[in-house]
C-alpha cells in the first residue's frame, strides 16, 4: 500500500472538504507523504540511529571534558541522569507539536535540534553552554523517541513489527557503534575530545535532511485528525479520543495506559542500570578492565540483531506478558549468575542481561497496538515514555548508593532482581491484549 493511500483511508486522517490553498500551518499539520515507503523507511532508520550517540558517545569521553571544562564531580554525576529527564520533559510537549505541524516536520526539526546541539557543544568553552547545548540536544530526541511509533503507526499499519524492529536495531546500533568508535575517531582527530563528540552531528545532519525531503515532497491537504458525519451528512473534524460509547478517554484513568508506562518505566531503569554499572561489577569481580569492556559490548551489541526480530514476534502474538516473561527472566538469571559467579560465567551473564534488554524494543511495538488510531498512539507514547522515563530516574543512583554504602554488589543485584520481578507483572498486565479506547 502506498502512503499516499494509506492516507486516504485512515480513519484518523480522514481529509474535511475545503476549498483554495489551505495555509501554511495546516499544511505542515497535514502532510499526506506520497513518496516512496523506502524513503521513509531509510528516514525512520537514520532519525533511530541518532537517538543514543549524544548519550553514549560522552561516557568515553566524559574525563576529558571534566578537564577542559573544570566541571566538577556533582555536575558529571548528574550528567547520566539528565537524558531521561530531558526524556520526561520534553517528550510531554510531542502530542501538541504533532497535532500543530504533524509528526514529519516535528521529526525533522528534532534531528535539526540534534545536530544544533551536538555541533554547539562541541564548541562549548564552559560548563553552562555545554549542559545547555547538551539540553538542545536531548531535546530534539526526546520528541523524536515519542513519534516514532507514530510514524509507523500511520504509515505502516500493516508492518507494526518489521518497522519497529528497523528503528529499534538502528537505535541499538547507533547506541553501540557511538560508544565504541568516540574514543578511535577523537584519536585520529588529533586527540580532541571536541571533534569527538562534534562529529555525531554529521549523522544528524543527513537524517534532518531526508525529513525535511519527506515532508518538501508531501501534498498538504487540510487538517483533520478524525471525521464524521454530524446529523446533514457533513463530515465535522475532531481530536478528541473517545471509546466506541462517545465517552472521552482520560489516559490519567486508563489501566492500560498505567500499565504500560510502568512497564516502560521498569524496563529502563534495568537498562540504565546495565549501561552505568555492569563493567564495575565485572571489575569488582576481578574481571580486566579491557574485558570488562568487551563483556558491556557484548550486553549490549546482541539487542542488535534481536531488536529486529523480537518486535515482529510480539506483533504475531496476542498476548505479549509470556514473552516480556521470558526475556525477564533472562535478566533474572543474569543477576542470579552476577551474585554466584560474576567472573567464572561473565559472558554467559552479559549474553542472558542482552537478551533481557529487548524488552524495550517489545516496548515500543506495544505503542502501536494498544491504541487503535494514530492519535491515540501519539498520546500514548507520550503518556508512557515520559512516565516512565520519570520513573527509571531514581534506579541507577539507588544502585550506587547501595554499592557504596554496603560495600558489595549483592544488595544492589537484590534490588535488581526485584525490579525485574516487578516488570514481569507491569509486562504481563501491559501485554493484555486490549485497547485504551476501551476502558478498564
Amino acid at each position: 500500500m502506498s502512503l499516499a493511500k494509506h492516507d486516504r483511508i485512515s480513519a484518523e486522517d480522514t481529509p474535511a472538504p475545503a476549498a483554495g490553498r489551505p495555509p501554511l500551518r495546516t499544511a505542515l499539520a497535514t502532510v499526506i507523504t506520497p513518496v516512496a515507503p523506502w524513503l521513509l523507511a531509510v528516514g525512520l532508520a537514520l532519525a533511530a540511529l541518532n537517538l543514543r550517540p549524544a548519550i553514549s558517545a560522552l561516557a568515553p569521553l566524559l574525563e576529558e571534558v571534566r578537564a577542559d571544562l573544570g566541571m566538577s564531580g556533582t555536575v558529571a554525576g548528574l550528567l547520566t541522569s539528565v537524558p531521561a529527564l530531558c526524556f520526561a520533559v520534553f517528550g510531554v510537549t510531542a502530542p501538541a507539536l504533532s497535532r500543530k505541524y504533524g509528526p514529519v516536520a516535528v521529526v525533522a526539526a528534532g534531528m535539526a535540534a540534534v545536530a544544533a546541539g551536538l555541533g554547539l557543544r562541541s564548541l562549548a568553552g564552559g560548563t553552562g553552554v555545554f549542559l545547555a547545548s547538551s539540553a538542545l540536544a536531548l531535546a530534539g530526541i526526546a520528541v523524536s523517541n515519542i513519534l516514532m511509533p507514530v510514524i509507523v503507526k500511520r504509515y505502516f499499519p500493516d508492518r507494526i513489527g518489521s518497522m519497529t524492529g528497523l528503528y529499534t536495531m538502528a537505535l541499538s546500533l547507533g547506541a553501540a557503534g557511538a560508544g565504541a568508535i568516540t574514543v578511535p575517531v577523537a584519536s585520529a582527530l588529533g586527540d580532541s575530545w571536541r571533534l569527538g563528540i562534534g562529529v555525531w552531528a554529521l549523522p544528524a545532519v543527513l537524517a534532518a535532511t531526508v525529513w525535511l525531503t519527506v515532508l518538501i515532497r508531501g501534498r498538504a491537504v487540510p487538517a483533520a485528525p478524525a471525521a464524521a458525519a454530524d446529523g446533514n451528512g457533513t463530515a465535522r473534524v475532531t481530536t478528541t479520543m473517545t471509546r466506541p460509547d462517545g465517552t472521552p478517554v482520560r489516559l490519567l484513568r486508563s489501566p492500560t495506559a498505567w500499565a504500560l508506562a510502568c512497564f516502560f518505566g521498569l524496563q529502563a531503569t534495568a537498562a540504565y542500570i546495565i549501561m552505568g554499572w555492569l563493567p564495575q561489577i565485572f571489575r569488582d569481580a576481578g574481571v580486566p578492565a579491557g574485558t570488562a569492556g568487551v563483556l558491556f559490548a557484548v550486553a549490549m551489541g546482541l539487542s542488535v540483531p534481536l531488536s529486529f526480530v523480537v518486535p515482529r514476534l510480539a506483533t504475531r502474538m496476542r498476548r505479549q506478558g509470556p514473552l516480556l516473561t521470558v526475556l525477564a527472566s533472562c535478566g533474572l538469571a543474569g543477576y542470579a549468575g552476577l551474585w554466584l559467579a560474576p567472573h567464572g560465567g561473565a559472558w554467559a551473564w552479559a549474553a542472558l542481561l542482552g537478551i533481557a534488554n529487548c524488552s524495550f524494543p517489545v516496548a515500543l511495538a506495544m505503542l502501536g497496538l494498544r491504541a487503535r488510531s494514530a492519535h491515540g498512539v501519539v498520546r500514548l507514547s507520550a503518556f508512557a515514555q515520559s512516565t516512565g522515563y520519570l520513573i527509571s530516574l531514581p534506579g541507577p543512583l539507588i544502585v550506587g548508593v547501595l554499592n557504596e554504602t554496603t560495600g558489595s554488589w549483592r544488595l544492589p543485584l537484590l534490588f535488581m532482581a526485584t525490579l525485574m520481578a516487578l516488570q514481569i507483572v507491569a509486562g504481563v498486565l501491559a501485554g493484555r491484549d486490549r485497547h485504551i479506547e476501551d476502558g478498564a
